[in-house]
């Protein structure tokens, strides 16, 4: 049977799935569908296909190329990603399309004449970009997983940018305050340097030319012809050194997703080389055995015990995660129950660690904040969950005049130098370290998570090294302290990665009585430093199969049904 009639016969199916499981979800559920992403044209988008009959992998292609189009500091062809996703019959998996380094790439390529990493040319510039893995990353999942023509998905993206999306106030604060920065790497003339206003309507013509190259051609419609040129001589003029062979030989890679049980609850989450699974499982697998739904919402009972697991996962991640084709983790064993107990020996209910104290654990053999997340259920039951990114706020700052786009600038996630913190303070080790075509390491931790066996959360967030923290601490709002989806979304969050050694908190943060008690314990923080964490995107389905669906105030975030 050819690929075209399989195809075909998946698009009937799923319109007559979609008609029968219609008819039955109507009676108990008014939700069939849910697309929730970081704005509101994208989220449209991704309803819209599966109004029409798509899966929920065809809204995520679909959402994904939308995003590049209105959330430009953050959305992405350039970029990379991960996929989490779950079917109506209970199969699991994960796409890693996450960036590579480029074959000209060595450990020592950002350190100066006296060994000291240089950030700057790990943050701006060319030679900050990695490899884009995000359209092969997308197209991936089309071609093993989608049931709509891939021109039918690409299509309202494209129209989209030739068009023009309206300006939020929040983005024109964001925009702004990156403009000097744009014009700095690419010119005055560049295509964002001009200042924004709310209402502001932007129009990007070259983006709807590039994605139609993607629409017609697939993968040759990025990573080979005039789009790849196009990107390879930007980046080579602003400092880097890639070629058309980068980008010819990238490829994305289906992976194991870390999957681990909490009380009733199944957790499945990304594998290396994303942190976020690894470290989530030990966050909660270390309060497990605390019940911390007995101790008040945001006790400092509570708050020190998460901390002190937040604390230790950190410790552990610097030292022994990075990509699993390049260096050999314990994953199994980092998350085993035997060890986390032993993490968690030293653990003092009356007395904070100090970080200095805290070293990896014992093992014989080891993120932006403008990251983007997205979560989509379909009437079939199939859930996804997906985090992309271009690192920092608008990558690289290196715009491709020709296709419209910012570039990422993902080496920064690397080890520059072992114990030199990247730019959001991770401290990384060897593991981690920068080699030719190897993926550096992520925080970015897309989940989906079962109760009894049973679809319970779709869940992520963007935020650098706290998005791990803001999954775990969502999952515990809305298992131990039952919240629903969106209360358990908006409660004020706090982070802890172990180096730096102080707690962050939200300016929600506001029970002052719990906060001394936490300090007396001898925690350190400083309330006039605490800015917003995270932008969790999420979809709740209860034990009675109602739908529920939660967009994070924080940012422009929109949840769209149907």
């Amino acid at each position: 049977m050819t690929e075209f009639n399989i195809k075909k016969k998946l698009v009937l199916l799923n319109s007559f799935l979609l008609f029968f499981v219609s008819c039955k979800t109507l009676e108990k559920n008014s939700i069939q569908g849910a697309v929730v992403s970081a704005r509101e044209e994208a989220s449209k988008i991704g309803v819209e296909i599966l109004k029409k009959g798509g899966n929920a992998f065809d809204a995520m292609v679909a959402t994904s190329f939308a995003l590049t189009v209105v959330f430009p500091n953050a959305g992405n062809i350039t970029g990379g990603g991960f996929m989490v996703y779950r079917t109506l019959k209970g199969d699991i998996g994960s796409l890693d399309y996450r960036e590579t380094a480029p074959l000209s790439s060595s450990e020592k390529m950002y350190l100066d004449e006296q060994g000291e990493a240089n950030k700057d040319l790990s943050r701006t510039g060319g030679l900050a970009v990695g490899i884009p893995g995000s359209v092969a990353g997308i197209l991936e999942v089309h071609e093993k997983m989608g049931s709509l023509p891939l021109k039918d998905l690409i299509q309202p993206s494209i129209e989209l940018a030739k068009r023009g999306f309206v300006v939020t106030e929040k983005q024109a604060q964001s925009l702004n305050n990156k403009r000097d920065e744009f014009i700095k790497v690419n010119g005055k003339n560049t295509f964002y340097g001009k200042i924004f206003n709310s209402g502001d309507t932007i129009k990007n013509p070259n983006l709807a030319k590039a994605l139609n190259e993607i629409s017609k051609h697939g993968n040759k419609g990025f990573y080979e012809g005039w789009v790849a040129e196009s990107m390879v001589k930007k980046i080579n003029k602003t400092g880097g050194n890639v070629s058309l062979e980068d980008f010819r030989s990238y490829e994305p890679k289906w992976r194991s997703p870390i999957v681990f049980y909490y009380k009733d609850l199944k957790v499945i989450s990304m594998g290396p080389p994303s942190s976020g699974g690894i470290c989530l499982a030990q966050m909660m697998k270390m309060v497990e055995p605390y019940n911390i739904g007995d101790l008040k919402y945001k006790s400092h009972k509570a708050l020190h015990l998460m901390i002190e697991a937040e604390r230790r996962s950190y410790a552990d991640r610097s030292f022994f995660l990075g990509d699993p084709d390049f260096v050999s983790i314990p994953k199994y064993h980092l998350i085993s129950s035997d060890y986390l107990s032993e993490r968690m020996l030293n653990y003092n209910p009356l007395l904070a660690s100090k970080s200095s104290d805290i070293s990896y654990g014992d093992i014989v053999v080891v993120e932006s904040d403008e990251t983007t997340h997205f979560s989509i259920l379909d009437s079939f039951g199939n859930a996804v969950s997906v985090t992309t990114t271009l690192n920092g706020s608008y990558g690289s700052k290196v715009f491709v005049d020709e296709i419209g786009v910012f570039m990422n600038n993902e080496m920064d996630d690397f080890s520059s130098k072992p114990g030199s913190p990247n730019m959001f303070g991770l401290i990384g080790g060897k593991a981690n370290s920068i080699k030719p075509k190897k993926r550096m390491l992520s925080s970015m931790t897309p989940t989906i998570v079962e109760r009894n066996g049973k679809l319970f959360l779709i869940l992520g967030t963007p935020g650098g090294s706290t998005i791990i923290t803001s999954v775990f601490q969502t999952i515990l709002n809305a298992y131990e302290y039952k919240m629903g989806i969106q209360e358990s979304i908006d409660a004020p969050r706090f982070h802890h990665q172990w180096v730096p050694d102080s707690v962050r908190f939200e300016p929600n943060f506001k029970n002052v009585n719990e906060l001394k008690r936490l300090k007396l314990l001898g925690h350190h923080f400083d309330l006039e430093k605490s800015k917003l964490i995270g932008r969790v995107d999420a979809i709740m389905v209860d034990k009675n199969g109602k739908i529920s669906v939660g967009a994070d105030k924080r940012g422009d975030d929109s949840a769209q049904t149907y």
